[in-house]
């Protein structure tokens, strides 16, 4: 069964719906969408009695657009995936890169839904189901996306196994940049699979790979380190940089402000009210600035001293 990868080569934990799961979530579809449509073509006859034959026609035919296609694309295109049938199924439309859908990949579904489901009864979406190594009907073919399933067990999601930790932190230094997203995946899948190999076969494609590893970075492996060991504390590494600049743009998007009212990296600074004063008359956690430093001129000694 094939997983998602998106651009940065991380192998998402979701996996293809097939056919039992697509078709179930379609009938809840259907229904639904089924009943909206009695129910505005009875509102509608109710409403244009006294209208002739071709007035009738335009507005059937005007509904059944607005509703058994224009339906799904709306509800789609806001849920980014997610309609009623699919969501009781955990399912969800993504595109092929694991990212969500937009109104033109809905388009294009629809618009050819109404072909292979509809015109059909769902027998060409079967098919082409069947046939697709991913369950995808031709919709999804035509528009680039895949129907996914949401709800995966965690015990299925493979997880990098960590360095060693005398190796940890040790290559903080080494220049990322040109490892292409096909060596992170091809390295991440050895790491996930290392233990399930033959040993004299994950040993040749641990050195394999760290070998090439080495030449994008320029930086060829340590010596006294083996290569399984070097792969995993490289990608421990990438994945350590990726968390710290996330928890930066974090840090940079959302505006922190202390107790005092000082903000971070502005220079305003307020006293908060109600606070009384304290040694040298300042405010209590407020950093006394002189009036020379501040741009103003500091005021005559008076030779007067408050009372205790």
């Amino acid at each position: 069964m094939s997983e998602l990868v998106t651009g940065d080569a991380v192998v998402l934990g979701l996996r293809p719906a097939k056919l039992p799961s697509r078709a179930l979530a379609l009938a809840i579809d259907l229904a639904v969408v089924g009943a909206a449509f009695v129910l505005m073509s009875i509102g509608l006859a109710i409403a244009t009695a006294t209208l002739d034959d071709a007035a009738l026609a335009a507005v059937s035919v005007a509904s059944f657009l607005l509703v058994l296609v224009g339906g799904p694309i709306a509800v789609e295109t806001l849920s980014h995936g997610r309609s009623l049938g699919k969501l009781a199924c955990g399912l969800r439309v993504v595109r092929d890169d694991g990212g969500p859908i937009r109104f033109r990949h809905a388009l294009v579904r629809g618009a050819m839904g109404v072909v292979e489901i509809l015109m059909t009864l769902g027998v060409v979406a079967c098919i082409a189901s069947l046939v697709s190594a991913r369950g995808r009907r031709l919709g999804d073919v035509f528009a680039g996306t895949l129907v996914v399933r949401e709800r995966v067990s965690a015990g299925r999601v493979a997880a990098v196994p960590p360095p060693p930790p005398w190796l940890v932190g040790r290559f903080t230094g080494l220049d990322l940049s040109a490892v292409p997203d096909g060596l992170w995946l091809a390295i991440r899948q050895y790491l996930t699979r290392m233990h399930q190999l033959d040993a004299q076969v994950g040993l040749s494609m641990a050195e394999q790979l760290a070998v090439q590893l080495a030449t994008r970075t320029g930086v060829p492996v340590p010596e006294g380190v083996p290569a399984g060991a070097y792969l995993a504390a490289v990608v421990n590494e990438r994945q350590a940089r990726d968390a710290r600049r996330v928890f930066v743009a974090a840090q940079t998007g959302s505006g922190v402000q202390t107790g005092s009212g000082v903000q971070a990296g502005g220079a305003i600074a307020s006293v908060p009210v109600g606070s009384g004063p304290s040694t040298g008359g300042a405010a209590a956690g407020v950093p006394v600035v002189p009036a020379a430093e501040a741009g103003g001129t500091a005021p005559a000694a008076t030779g007067f001293a408050p009372p205790a």
